[in-house]
């Protein structure tokens, strides 16, 4: 099952999800706390492809020593940041020759992605 931390808080706000009970008490997942090797493993693998599915993700997670859940994750929240990266590299690029990039629903996108990636202890 899923390790949940105490209780953070009387009132329940939001909806009910898998991390909270609808009752008074919220409860909230675990952050996982990766080890420098993992990361460097999963970043390695990262770099050659940005989706990990399949047997492939099964042989990753067992060789970390880590859930699948946990490496499904982790690509999902390292290519929202790769995507941020990305978009704030063109931004930069486009000010040094002096074009002004007006707000775009593209970094909109991007923030609201942000506040749905969910870190799992299993």
């Amino acid at each position: 099952g899923l390790e949940l931390s105490h209780c953070v808080g009387t009132n329940s706000l939001g909806p009910a999800g898998p991390w909270r009970s609808g009752g008074p008490c919220k409860m909230k997942r675990v952050r996982t706390v990766f080890k420098p090797e993992q990361l460097e493993r999963l970043e390695q693998e990262f770099l050659k492809q940005q989706y990990m599915v399949g047997t492939e993700r099964v042989d990753l997670a067992a060789t970390l020593h880590l859930t699948e859940t946990q490496v499904k994750v982790w690509f999902q929240n390292r290519r929202i940041k790769w995507r941020k990266q990305s978009m704030e590299q063109k931004a930069a690029k486009l000010s040094q020759f002096g074009v002004i990039q007006p707000a775009t629903a593209d970094s909109t996108d991007i923030k609201d992605h942000e506040e749905d990636t969910v870190d799992v202890e299993l």
